[in-house]
């Protein structure tokens, strides 16, 4: 790719953008709650014993019902990622997370309807998806009734 004056101009825009981005108040909020996260011990804990109780049922999901312990490890999961899903620091941080993701997905929609409506962009939030009942990224071909 030749590197035109167009070209640069377009880059550092999107790097302008970036900046911008990366210094908004949702992204300070994001990486506060992050770091929060973090540093509490209470919160690491929740979370080891979440993934360490994750490990235990995706053996037990290779076997189904026929695995000795699946009642007992199926109960444990559930009761683990309940008491991390309430944990106030993951409960922040989360919706931090979903804020940010909601900036990136206007930004990209942004962008690509001001060069194309037929420009498909992947968000995963139906608000922005519009048309057909998939938004057309539903990797079926056309299967489902979407335009893709």
């Amino acid at each position: 790719m030749l590197a035109t004056i167009e070209t640069v101009q377009l880059l550092e825009k999107a790097d302008s953008i970036g900046m911008q981005i990366i210094h908004s108040e949702v992204a300070d909020k994001y990486r506060f709650y992050y770091n929060k996260l973090q540093e509490n011990p209470e919160t690491q804990r929740k979370i080891k014993s979440f993934l360490e109780m994750k490990d235990l049922y995706e053996d037990v999901q290779r076997f189904g019902r026929y695995h000795p312990d699946y009642k007992e490890i199926m109960v444990k999961t559930r009761e683990r990622k309940r008491e991390m899903d309430l944990d106030e620091n993951i409960a922040n941080f989360r919706r931090a997370e979903n804020e940010l993701q909601s900036l990136l997905d206007e930004v990209s929609i942004m962008i690509a309807r001001s060069v194309s409506e037929q420009i498909k962009v992947p968000t995963g939030n139906p608000f922005f998806e519009t048309g057909s009942s998939c938004g057309g990224n539903c990797g079926t071909g056309g299967g489902c009734g979407c335009s893709a």
